[in-house]
């Protein structure tokens, strides 16, 4: 048998790298730590061993979710025994950066306030059963009307600083509403104008911008306009998402942002965009650091997804450091 290469070596080291880290470990490790990490499904951080999410009983008894060892996947039997055969919503969704950025019912907004119902749903905390390597989870369900939010967050990024987002999604899960983002929003849960958000977008509105085919897309929600690319109608290169379990990447810095996306179940990123920001108001961006989930900057929430996991760091992260990233959400095995 021959030798292995140094070349294949160096990328079997580099994958269980990846995969013995948690993906805020490799944005540390890039100099873009996560300012923000959110997920039911399993630990973000190597040593994260505290809860995850809240689950709420319809007695409106509560219990917290963690993960079954540290930097494991989520206590599924734990939320299934508290459940039982009553119904449970996911009243919290915990930050493991240890900023305290955590997602909660979102309030009335500029879209759909008390006139509209007041505060948004809460998810099914059975809708979304998912398995890690084999062990079962529960993703974040968004129906209509479902949101969640922080519009106090901490060291998030505001004004034109740079930041990195991923989320690892359902791709069958979606429609043509408005809007299943998650990300960098308005403080205030009204629209205030061109550049006050940069979340990433999932779903096929084609009321702004497009990709390739009929959707649905990884797009960026820049406030007042869905864009693929610099062009504000359509970016060819950014294709329709066919993918069961889907990676969706999102980086923005002054004047430069990018668009990344692939399988989260195998394989690489690809680069959809990379490039300037689009004209009329998104150079320099005016992000006010207020924290999405299932809805849009103004609280519109027309949209369905299902999210599992998903972070935002401090500072413009490598390519590099986002492969890495994806090579541990690999690792993970996601399933059905």
């Amino acid at each position: 048998m021959a030798a292995p290469s140094k070349l294949n070596c160096a990328l079997v080291l580099a994958f269980c790298s990846a995969a013995l880290a948690g993906p805020c470990d490799i944005y540390a490790s890039g100099g873009t730590p996560c300012v923000a990490a959110h997920s039911t499904t399993r630990a973000l951080y190597n040593s994260f061993s505290g809860p995850l999410y809240q689950v709420r009983r319809s007695d409106g008894s509560t219990t917290n979710i963690s993960p079954v060892s540290a930097g494991g996947v989520a206590n599924a039997a734990a939320q299934d025994s508290f459940c039982g055969s009553s119904t449970c919503v996911i009243s919290i969704i915990y930050d493991q950066s240890g900023k305290g950025n955590h997602l909660t019912q979102a309030p009335p907004g500029g879209f759909a306030g008390p006139a509209s119902g007041g505060y948004d749903n809460l998810a099914s905390a059975t809708a979304a059963p998912v398995h890690l390597n084999g062990k079962k989870a529960y993703g974040v369900f968004v129906a209509p009307g479902t949101g969640y939010r922080n519009n106090n967050a901490k060291g998030t990024a505001t004004g034109d600083e740079p930041e990195g987002l991923y989320a690892v999604l359902d791709g069958t899960h979606y429609n043509g509403g408005c809007c299943f983002d998650y990300g960098n929003a308005e403080t205030s849960s009204k629209d205030t104008g061109a550049g006050h958000m940069e979340a990433i977008y999932f779903g096929n509105c084609n009321a702004w911008g497009t990709g390739a085919g009929n959707g649905p897309w990884i797009m960026a929600d820049l406030e007042n306009g869905l864009f693929s690319g610099y062009n504000p109608k359509n970016n060819p290169a950014d294709p329709t998402i066919t993918h069961r379990f889907t990676t969706a990447v999102l980086k923005g810095s002054s004047n430069l942002w990018a668009l990344r996306g692939g399988d989260a179940t195998s394989g690489s990123l690809s680069t959809f965009y990379s490039g300037q920001r689009p004209a009329n108001g998104y150079n320099p961006m005016r992000k006010e650091g207020s924290i999405i989930l299932g809805i849009g900057g103004d609280n519109s929430h027309g949209a369905q997804g299902t999210f599992y996991e998903g972070v935002m760091t401090s500072g413009y992260p490598s390519d590099s450091i986002e492969n890495q990233v994806q090579a541990n959400i690999v690792a993970a095995k996601y399933t059905t």
